[in-house]
């Protein structure tokens, strides 16, 4: 089967990924020693070669970094700049044991000395057994709990279920494996040509089978859209056409949902390639796939790392699918960070991580250029969640929710992360825009700053790429708001020096946020 591009009509992307609400349903150039651009994704063969070197020079990583003699490093992602500075992304066992909390991320120079080192956690990774006389649960694992405090020998089990809202549940649950002390709980799901019902004639790209045409992107890694037919289960029925001209904007058309969901991926896909040089969500050119029409009046979207996939629901009464563009990129830039700093689901980090999927969603949306759904800082303007016409967050302003966080205070990682988001939300369009009154693409906003300062924003492209660096290169799975800060500010010195407006602008940003 080949590859199809159809030049008629297609649909657009209306989807709240895990970005849907807790609580709704009840310019200079960079100077010539720094590159802004982003280096050329690397061909699938090369980061095989990549990441296969890296695990071979482990052992020695791990003598340079001084662990101990039951430590290992397990590499998961490694990244070259162009300047042949070498960031490599370990995970840790010990005694063979995954360690939670020991991931790390170490920067070595072309030469291949380390010259420095970000961990999840500082802890020494050591327990006085690993043998525990306790019964195991069935279809727990036996890990070392290193996240918060000192390390201790424990069991992690993960019950599957269904959320309040309809959406499924995988929540893990940590415990002491010699006192059955509950340590630590989060959720790993993530909640937050056709004609399109948000984006208007879009095109699309199929594969042409012998019989007509299927919803397969084989430009982009295979990305596949399927039909879940209100099941809540199962891959679902690939969508397949006789005349390749898909939907018809109507809600009562069952490909129109296929068509947003489609085009809101490729969009998605182009975007991390030609803005950041990523080849696909993981970084290696294979595509995510998509699932439309799950379950019955399902007001919400996520995703899924389990199945490397993003699922919509259909909204309330089954009239508005949520997928928006803004909320297409949201769910897949879940994955990327699963596959980059991984940052737990709970406290401060699980507010970046949802802060992270808002800003690569809003940035999805202004790079796809859309006549009928125009980049804004709006979180899910289209689907309409409220009913009432109000998006579903607002990056300028977060508190104009009722929910979110303008800036950090104590207890901010106590707050639901889709409200604590608003802090690293806030930060980004500060950065990118600068702070008071102005109008966007027809959308009027007026963004405070905490501390009464006026910050001059350095345009969204320099913003997105100093997120996407410090993400890919800097944050572990433990990062909070200061760390992030730390991590932006290392990010903006690697793209445009330590003395360049974009660094000075971060931390600016930041404190306008009350992050000092």
């Amino acid at each position: 089967m080949t590859p199809h591009k159809n030049t008629r009509r297609a649909a657009a992307l209306a989807a709240a990924a895990a970005m849907v609400v807790a609580g709704v349903q009840t310019a200079s150039a960079a100077p010539a020693e720094h590159s802004a651009n982003p280096t050329p994704a690397p061909r699938a063969s090369e980061r095989s070669v990549d990441l296969k070197a890296a695990q071979e020079q482990s052992a020695a990583a791990a003598r340079e970094l001084g662990l101990g003699g039951k430590e290992k490093l397990v590499v998961r992602d490694v990244i070259k700049d162009a300047d042949g500075t070498v960031h490599t992304r370990y995970e840790r066992t010990y005694e063979g044991l995954p360690v939670l909390g020991g991931d790390l991320v170490t920067h070595a120079s072309k030469s291949g000395e380390i010259k420095s080192v970000d961990k999840a956690s500082d802890a020494r990774i050591a327990v006085a057994t690993t043998v525990t006389s306790r019964k195991v649960a069935a279809g727990a694992r036996k890990v070392i709990w290193a996240r918060a405090g000192k390390p201790v020998l424990a069991f992690e089990t993960v019950t599957e279920g269904v959320q309040k809202d309809g959406t499924p549940s995988r929540l893990h649950t940590i415990t002491d494996a010699h006192t059955g002390k509950k340590l630590h709980q989060f959720e790993a799901i993530e909640t937050g040509t056709g004609t399109s019902q948000y984006s208007g004639e879009v095109n699309l790209t199929t594969t042409k089978t012998g019989s007509g045409f299927e919803l397969t992107d084989g430009d982009r890694g295979g990305h596949k859209t399927y039909d879940l037919e209100q099941g809540q289960s199962g891959t679902g029925k690939l969508f397949t056409d006789d005349d390749d001209t898909w939907g018809s904007g109507s809600n009562d058309d069952r490909q129109t949902a296929a068509v947003d969901a489609h085009y809101g991926a490729a969009v998605t896909w182009d975007f991390y390639k030609s803005e950041l040089g990523r080849n696909g969500i993981a970084g290696d050119g294979k595509a995510a796939y998509s699932r439309v029409h799950y379950g019955d009046s399902y007001v919400n979207a996520f995703w899924d790392d389990s199945c490397f996939c993003m699922t919509y629901g259909d909204g309330e009464g089954n009239k508005k699918a949520l997928t928006e563009i803004d909320v297409a990129g949201h769910e897949m830039s879940h994955g990327l960070t699963s596959h980059t700093a991984n940052l737990e689901y709970s406290g401060e980090s699980g507010g970046l991580n949802e802060a992270t999927s808002d800003i690569f969603g809003t940035s999805v949306e202004f790079f796809a250029d859309n006549k009928e759904d125009v980049g804004d800082y709006l979180i899910g303007e289209e689907i309409d969640i409220r009913g009432d016409g109000t998006p579903l967050r607002y990056m300028d302003k977060p508190s104009k929710d009722g929910n979110s966080l303008d800036a950090w205070q104590e207890g901010a990682g106590d707050v639901d992360v889709h409200y604590s988001s608003g802090i690293a939300n806030h930060f980004f369009y500060l950065l990118a825009e600068g702070s008071g009154k102005k109008t966007i693409n027809g959308v009027e906003y007026d963004s405070p700053t905490s501390d009464g300062s006026t910050v001059t924003g350095i345009g969204r492209d320099k913003a997105y790429k100093i997120w996407y660096k410090a993400l890919t290169t800097y944050m572990t799975s433990t990062t909070d708001y200061q760390a992030a800060r730390e991590a932006t500010l290392k990010a903006a010195d690697d793209l445009y020096g330590a003395d360049g407006t974009e660094a000075k602008t971060v931390a600016a940003a930041w404190n306008a946020v009350n992050v000092k």
